[in-house]
């Protein structure tokens, strides 16, 4: 989220007026006035204090991958951000990597999603996706995620991209510093909080799949001869650049869109009009984008997708705090 000065400068009252507001409902929710509302089993949330990606749903994914080796019976709670029909691209990508193993509730009241999830079956831990700020369900971990390539002082919207202030940190039981390869400065950001229980989170590339094909990845080495162009709409493509570019891919050119952005038969024009004229062989985009992209078909050039896990330092004892809250409430681990 890019404004200019004057814009900021402009803005500036809003943001001071939205920051009241925030920390008014946040120590009221505090105060049990209103109460939360709380679920039968462990609710862990996943969530930031900025708009935009952070790797949330990367890390929902690990999350639950790691409590369904425990043998715990996970679902995954979650808003279904500008999607339809009670989907969006995000959930569409847990759904792909999870399948059946997990139930997901998709809504904006996440209580009422819990609740008639529970009145049909067991559960033991649900994952709240995108919920530090979600406080009208009550969670028994906060798990809060920082992108360790953006500055971590920001203006609060609208004249920055922050949803909250640095200071509501102090309501988070765990906090990931994400992307800490992309970035000299992520060390020294995780020591200056390092009274807080902090990890840091690189993500790892798994391979490359052309759009369409249920076949074997393939390396970076095997996308074929001549350069690629990449295009996506997610919240950090700078991000996705640079990891292109460590995993050993240097893109001819890009084309960013809006967050979720659904494409159309113009936009698949247009990418492929720039990247012939940069001389790309293919196009390469996120997983996220592939759902994004059913209702269009490419015709000149072939498109892969970038498939991705993530990897936490220290992951034994990241894991031993997570069981610590699944305890808290009887669950074995």
């Amino acid at each position: 989220m890019m404004l200019s000065r004057p814009l900021r400068i402009l803005l500036w009252p809003a943001s001071k007026l939205y920051g009241i507001g925030v920390a008014l409902r946040a120590q009221l929710y505090a105060s049990g006035l209103p109460r939360q509302k709380r679920l039968k089993a462990t609710v862990i949330s996943v969530g930031n204090l900025s708009v935009g990606g952070t790797g949330k749903t990367p890390l929902v994914i690990w999350l639950a991958e790691k409590l369904l080796e425990q043998g715990q019976r996970v679902a995954i709670l979650t808003r279904g951000y500008r999607g339809t029909a009670g989907s969006s691209d995000e959930v569409e990508l847990m759904r792909s990597r999870l399948q059946n193993r997990v139930i997901f509730g998709v809504g904006k009241n996440r209580f009422a999603e819990g609740q008639r999830i529970e009145s049909h079956q067991a559960i033991d831990v649900f994952l709240l996706d995108d919920g530090f700020q979600h406080l009208q369900l009550a969670r028994n971990l906060d798990i809060a995620l920082i992108d360790a390539s953006r500055p971590m002082v920001q203006a609060l919207l609208p004249a920055g991209p922050m949803r909250e202030p640095l200071s509501a940190l102090t309501r988070a039981g765990i906090i990931i510093f994400t992307r800490a390869e992309n970035t000299a400065g992520a060390k020294e950001a995780i020591q200056r909080l390092s009274n807080l229980p902090v990890f840091s989170a690189s993500t790892r590339l798994l391979g490359f799949r052309r759009i369409g094909s249920e076949g074997l990845l393939q390396t970076a080495a095997e996308l074929g001869s001549g350069p690629v162009f990449v295009f996506c709409g997610i919240g950090n493509p700078e991000a996705f650049v640079r990891d292109l570019q460590r995993w050993g891919t240097t893109p001819a050119g890009h084309m960013f869109f809006a967050d979720h952005h659904r494409y159309t038969l113009e936009d698949v024009q247009a990418i492929e009009q720039a990247a012939v004229q940069l001389g790309a062989k293919s196009l390469l985009t996120t997983e996220k984008d592939s759902w994004n992209l059913k209702d269009v078909q490419f015709v000149g050039l072939p498109v892969f997708v970038s498939i991705i896990d993530m990897e936490i330092s220290g992951e034994a004892e990241f894991l031993v705090a997570i069981n610590g809250a699944l305890q808290a409430r009887g669950g074995q681990a």
